[in-house]
């Protein structure tokens, strides 16, 4: 998603370092204490109730980095494939700086440190003849200028599968595709259910379908790759309200996908957080919604949950959910053609961390997520998570790395 404030974007990052600091001396037990020696790490995890977080460290990418002949920057989805020790990161780039494509890349990290990234190749992605996708200045008839916002390796590590918030503007709804590793080439696209695409006029009249610049967001494989979950960002239009300082609005749908047949399978509903801050300027930008989500295991998701407020900057909480069915009314909302009190029960959330409290100086737009390789046993074997934030092309954003041990929730005695 782009944020688009109502006001030129003004950011605070002396107001994070300061919040960075203040959660550092109060030394908050919110599972996210800063980088440290082996034993504070183990303090910290040992402290650790429910699953949480310890940074690694984090890395900022030069301004208008360039690689390959294209500017690094947008990058709104990773994902790790361990059988080639590869990283994909796909940009949001609507073909407006360059193509819109993909990169890949080699990361490096211990206990304690994050090497910067190494990127090793970009990709254009392809259209179904074959050709970059043309921006919304050369738009083609019939074809959708993508708007790429997250990505998955699929199990065999030679393709992927990408999704797009969709070409309002020339009547294309969000869409999830295939793709293949070595040149881009489009393999397939899924004909979503009906519901995702958005109703003529949806945004200066109907109230019906998903919102624009508000769709998928997330995209999260199951383990055995048989099911892709997909994540709206924000609520449909009939579902209610996006959230705000003073309530999380409407719960936004997340959709289990049969990767073999595309057939939906089932949905459930996330209750977004309201927006943590409000904004210091009359009438200020302020948003929260759903930026990423990922398998933990079978039967469970993490689910990241970004905000911004206009004059104080981005939050960042991640969030773990059950999706196991459950065989109960409201559980399964898939067929409710709106979403309203008392005809559906969102999943509970269980907060994993709150990124002010990991003891970041600065913390940018936060939209990708992916567990990366497990520490050395030597450093406890821990897993690990890696996040990358989508900079919209903005030289008052940046392009941010983080590395963070996913710590377990310990069995209480």
């Amino acid at each position: 998603m782009r944020h688009v404030p109502s006001l030129p974007f003004i950011p605070l990052r002396k107001a994070c370092a300061a919040l960075a600091l203040l959660a550092t001396a109060t030394l908050l037990p919110a599972c996210g204490a800063p980088a440290a020696p082996r034993a504070a790490a183990d303090t910290a995890k040992a402290q650790c109730q429910a699953p949480c977080l310890r940074l690694i460290g984090d890395v900022v990418l030069d301004q208008r980095q360039v690689f390959g002949g294209t500017t690094i920057g947008g990058l709104s989805g990773v994902d790790y494939d361990a059988g080639r020790d590869t990283y994909i990161l796909i940009s949001d780039d609507r073909s407006a700086v360059d193509d819109a494509r993909f990169y890949t890349a080699r990361i490096r990290y211990t206990a304690s440190t994050l090497d910067r990234p190494q990127f090793t190749a970009v990709t254009p992605l392809r259209n179904a003849a074959g050709q970059p996708y043309a921006s919304s200045r050369r738009a083609q008839a019939g074809v959708a200028v993508p708007d790429p916002e997250a990505v998955r390796w699929l199990l065999d590590g030679t393709t992927f599968l990408w999704t797009s918030e969709g070409d309002f503007a020339h009547g294309f709804g969000p869409a999830l595709h295939a793709a293949r590793a070595v040149d881009g080439a489009l393999l397939r696209e899924y004909v979503l259910p009906a519901a995702f695409q958005p109703v003529k006029g949806a945004q200066v009249g109907s109230r019906t379908g998903p919102r624009d610049n508000a769709t998928l967001e997330g995209l999260a494989l199951s383990p055995d790759g048989r099911t892709a979950w997909l994540a709206m960002e924000g609520p449909w239009l009939q579902d209610g309200p996006r959230a705000t300082p003073t309530s999380g609005g409407a719960p936004v749908r997340i959709t289990a996908i049969d990767v073999l047949t595309g057939q939906a399978l089932r949905q459930v509903a996330y209750q977004p957080d309201p927006v943590p801050h409000k904004s210091p300027m009359p009438g200020g930008y302020t948003t929260n919604g759903v930026s990423e989500i990922l398998a933990d295991g079978p039967d469970h998701l993490l689910v990241l949950e970004r905000a911004y407020t206009l004059g104080v900057g981005n939050s960042v909480r991640l969030y773990r959910i059950s999706v196991r069915p459950v065989a109960a009314p409201g559980h399964n909302t898939l067929d409710l053609q709106a979403l309203a009190p008392g005809n559906h029960t969102p999943v509970a959330k269980t907060l994993v961390a709150d990124f002010a409290h990991l003891g970041l100086q600065q913390l940018d737009n936060i939209e990708g997520m992916t567990w990366g390789p497990p520490l050395p046993s030597a450093a406890g074997g821990g897993r690990v998570l890696l996040f990358v934030s989508d900079d919209n092309f903005n030289p008052a954003q940046a392009t941010q790395f983080i590395a963070a041990e996913y710590v377990e929730a310990r069995a209480t005695p």
